[in-house]
């Protein structure tokens, strides 16, 4: 099997930073806005665009667009300024995306997140070389597990659907690549190798990127 396109999240796939997420929220959902969830609770809501996750929890109609601007914003300072000293790729990682890139294997980001984190990571690691494109929350109208963001990747990479990979760490991201048609490497940072079973499109789950069977990605 030789891929023809690796696409990537990144929260949770390339750097190992959810926990840091899910304590931002825990302080802005149960902390000030005093939803009073559980941590396994908390977890479950920990996927799609910032304001998705205020009205999962709270619902549609609590906040106005700009409050919930304002409450993710706040959330996400919280977050940068506890996660920066720890900022780092997932071990393996960058020696996958060296040899990618002398193979001139297309890559992209898909993610749920803002702008504003993506350039935190992207540009604190001298990572945007690597990427012909990357799809952000503020490029799609639909969150995973829709598959717009990943079908954005695949048609800014110029590469077929099926011939892409995906890289993810949530159920939901390996559902939304098998509804773009796509296999997917799931990345066990946040979810046990049990939570992706019922995913046919899963080719293996892997702890972090120095395990074997990702050489497997790289040859015919």
């Amino acid at each position: 099997m030789m891929s023809k396109g690796f696409i990537f999240d990144m929260n949770g796939t390339m750097i190992d930073d959810m926990g840091y997420h899910s304590i931002a929220w825990g302080n802005i959902i149960n902390g000030v806005l005093q939803a009073n969830l559980t941590p396994d609770e908390l977890k479950l809501q920990m996927y799609g665009k910032n304001e998705e996750v205020l009205e999962r929890i709270f619902g549609k109609g609590r906040f106005t667009i700009d409050e919930m601007n304002e409450l993710a914003l706040q959330k996400e300072h919280a977050y940068q300024q506890a996660y920066m000293p720890h900022l780092k790729l997932i071990d393996g990682l960058e020696a996958f995306l060296k040899k990618a890139g002398s193979m001139s294997i297309p890559m992209s980001i898909g993610t749920a997140a803002i702008p504003f984190n993506v350039d935190f990571v992207l540009d604190n690691l001298d990572l945007k070389h690597y990427f012909s494109a990357v799809i952000t929350a503020n490029d799609v109208s639909e969150s995973k597990p829709h598959p717009e963001t990943f079908l954005k990747c695949a048609t800014a990479m110029q590469v077929p659907a099926q011939d892409c990979i995906v890289f993810e760490d949530s159920p939901k991201g390996v559902e939304a690549a098998l509804n773009a048609g796509m296999n997917a490497v799931a990345i066990t940072t946040m979810h046990v190798a049990a939570d992706f079973d019922k995913y046919n499109n899963v080719l293996f789950c892997i702890a972090d990127y120095t395990t074997p069977k990702l050489q497997s990605l790289f040859t015919s």
